[in-house]
């Protein structure tokens, strides 16, 4: 049976998001941000990262001290580490990617890694920015132990997402996955829905396979891609401790790593043909003869694009009725 849903406009989904997290402690100063990204996921049809994730995010808020002020904890030329000290992630990795716009301008290539942080979001929303600035850019981040290495029902990797960004004269080409089966924020929000996951992709802690929720998030998640997924995924756990991130977190919500290189164009060639080639190697891409006449070629990030300008022009968003009763308790 579908969930139902309750119609928003975006004022309404906005001051719903940011009152319940303002009611569950969020500072002030994080609030605005937050919001911005959780709202572009649901316009991006997202749900589950969206306000389904405020819901998460003033769990995890109950259950933790209040966290420390962002710091450079090292610095040179062409890098930087932050240590994010306990403060939600839409706020750290945002600075992170403002401190390396800052740095690839000065140098045209930069690497950036940000620690001891928790819900980064979506690596697109800061790859957009990256390329509306005219730079490739590719973020990697892991946290948790949510997931079990290919041929394992052991949890030992986290959900670690990977993104890539490309300037274009046109629309930026960005690619942005999770490496598990199902992202972790997919469960939690099936969770709240009480509806079961597919067959195949989750275990329980002992180790038997299972459709609850409840028992995936106790247990572990396949990896995406079979043996390729897991190979990548090991590969962005290990970027993402490069950062700082310990192998296995001590907590179940955070110790988070994020890194982040940027590369100017300029470097190896001329920005202006390169950003020129992206875009017409993407219309070639999106022009190719299709497999299917009803399903026309895609590059990535389109269907996200599209259905963003078509909510921004509708001017409502369809939420969860779950969800949204969720956060109205928080603000009552």
């Amino acid at each position: 049976m579908p969930a139902k849903t309750t119609t928003l406009t975006l004022t309404e989904a906005r001051k719903l998001a940011a009152d319940a997290l303002r009611s569950a402690g969020l500072p002030d100063a994080d609030i605005a941000i937050t919001v911005d990204h959780l709202i572009d996921c649901e316009l991006r049809g997202l749900a589950y990262g969206g306000l389904a994730r405020a819901v998460s995010i003033a769990e995890r808020i109950a259950s933790s001290p209040a966290p420390g002020e962002i710091s450079v904890i090292r610095r040179t030329g062409l890098s930087a580490t932050l240590d994010g000290a306990d403060r939600i992630g839409y706020i750290v990795a945002q600075q992170a990617t403002e401190l390396a716009l800052e740095l690839v301008a000065e140098t045209g290539l930069c690497i950036v890694g940000a620690n001891n942080t928790w819900y980064t979001g979506m690596f697109s929303w800061y790859l957009e920015q990256v390329t509306h600035a005219g730079y490739v850019g590719m973020a990697a981040g892991n946290a948790g132990t949510f997931v079990a290495p290919y041929g394992s029902t052991e949890g030992l990797l986290g959900t670690n997402p990977i993104g890539f960004g490309f300037p274009s004269s046109e629309d930026p080409v960005i690619w942005d996955i999770g490496t598990s089966a199902l992202v972790h924020a997919e469960v939690k929000l099936a969770e709240r829905q009480g509806r079961d996951l597919p067959t195949g992709v989750a275990w329980a802690a002992d180790g038997t396979p299972t459709t609850s929720p409840s028992e995936a998030l106790e247990g572990a998640l396949a990896t995406w891609g079979g043996h390729r997924g897991s190979g990548l995924s090991l590969g962005i756990h290990l970027l993402g401790m490069m950062a700082g991130s310990p192998a296995i977190p001590t907590q179940t919500i955070g110790d988070l790593g994020f890194l982040l290189i940027l590369i100017d164009p300029q470097l190896l060639g001329d920005r202006a043909e390169y950003i020129r080639n992206v875009a017409e190697h993407a219309d070639r891409i999106r022009n190719a003869r299709p497999e299917h006449d009803e399903s026309p070629v895609r590059v990535p990030f389109d269907r996200s694009r599209r259905q963003r300008e078509a909510a921004r022009e509708r001017g409502s968003i369809d939420v969860d009725s779950v969800v949204v009763e969720a956060l109205k308790s928080l603000v009552d």
